[in-house]
Parts: C-alpha cells; structure tokens; sequence
C-alpha cells in the first residue's frame, strides 16, 4: 500500500522526470518571477571578485531561531505569503493572505506546482551558510532582516523537495538540477553575500566562477 507521503513523492518525480527532456533544451517550463536586485553575470564577477575569502566558521551556536522569519510584512501577509504571491502567476490569496489559487513554478528544477503546500521559500544564501560566514557576529535585528529580505536575490518559491536537499549547502556541494539556472543562481548568491559582506571558501568561490562561466 502506497501512502500518501510516498504518493506525494511520487507525483513530483514524474512531475519533474516529464519535463526533463525540454529543461535540457531550454524549452521546458513557463517564465518564472524572480526575486529583485539579480545582477548580469558581468557584475556578479565583479562582485565575486571583491567578496572576502576565508574559512568558514563553526556552527557553534547556531539556531535557526537566531534569525526569525515568516515575520508580518504589508497587511495580513508575512514574509512567505509575500514571496508566494510575488513568485506565483495568478495567485489569489483569501482574507489571510494564504493563497487559495495559482501557480508557481520552480526555476531551480523546471517543475510547476498549484498547491502552495508543495513550495517552499529558500533563502538563497541559507541561514546556517550566513551564520558560518559572518552572521554569528550579527545583532538578532540583522538576522531577522537577513532572513526576511524582500529587497535582495535571497528569498524565492521553489519546489520543497529541492530546496531540503538543498539544506545549508554551498555552491561546491549544491547547484540547482537545471543547468541553464546556474548562471542566475550564482548571480543571486553572490549579490547577497556582497550586500551582507558575508566571506566565501575556496572551493566556494571556485564553484561560483565555473557556474558564472555559463552566463
């Protein structure tokens, strides 16, 4: 018997292995909002260029509570609901601002989703990346801000299952399954970490230049 979290598991494979072939030619897929403020690849290298290069630092101390999120922004909406309606086509939210129609569609893996309960939020540099990156020395007011920038390339609706596996990883350990979004991806990264002056590693910056190279 199939339950229904292994259903719902299997109805995202196929939804994702059936658009596989079109991702790989460019034409799968419709045209996604994106968060604001992504810079064209040639900045992003100039910005990459002046990011600082050190180590990453411990998890010591890190809690995702440490950087509060989901906070209220204009009216009923929070953070989340706010990217929901930015990210989705046609949405329509009730009294609440929770959506109770539209579409999102995921750059990261070219999938499309009609149920908000299939999307999730990522923060494009993650809160635990910013923490071992210099976030630790930050205020909790920062943190907050950092974790619900609306402003920036940091906040964007993507298929849940991609962003957990996603996690807290770094361009060397994780890239998005759509190659042809490396280039913005990388984009969005590196805007980010030049906005909140957060440090890159070695092979950090080493992946970030090779998925540059595609823009």
């Amino acid at each position: 018997m199939t339950t229904p979290g292994a259903s719902r598991i299997i109805r995202k494979s196929l939804a994702v292995a059936g658009i596989a072939a079109l991702l790989t030619t460019g034409l799968g897929g419709t045209a996604a909002a994106e968060p604001p403020g992504i810079p064209d690849g040639a900045t992003a290298k100039t910005l990459l260029g002046e990011l600082s290069v050190a180590p990453d630092g411990p998890l010591d101390g890190y809690d995702r509570d440490k950087f509060p999120h989901w906070i209220d922004q204009d009216g009923s909406c929070n953070t989340r609901e706010a990217v929901l309606k930015r990210d989705g086509k046609d949405v329509q939210t009730g009294s609440d601002c929770y959506p109770t129609s539209g579409s999102w569609f995921s750059p990261y893996d070219g999938a499309t989703w009609t149920q908000p309960s299939d999307v999730d939020i990522d923060h494009v540099v993650p809160l635990a990346d910013a923490w071992r990156t210099g976030a630790a020395k930050w205020t909790q007011e920062q943190r907050q801000a950092y974790a619900n920038d609306l402003t920036d390339p940091q906040l964007i609706a993507v298929t849940d299952n991609v962003n957990q596996e996603k996690g807290d990883k770094s361009p060397d350990q994780w890239k998005p399954p759509t190659t042809g979004y490396w280039c913005t991806y990388a984009s969005m990264w590196v805007a980010v970490k030049h906005k909140f002056k957060l440090t890159v590693n070695d092979a950090e910056k080493a992946a970030l230049t090779e998925m540059l190279g595609k823009c």
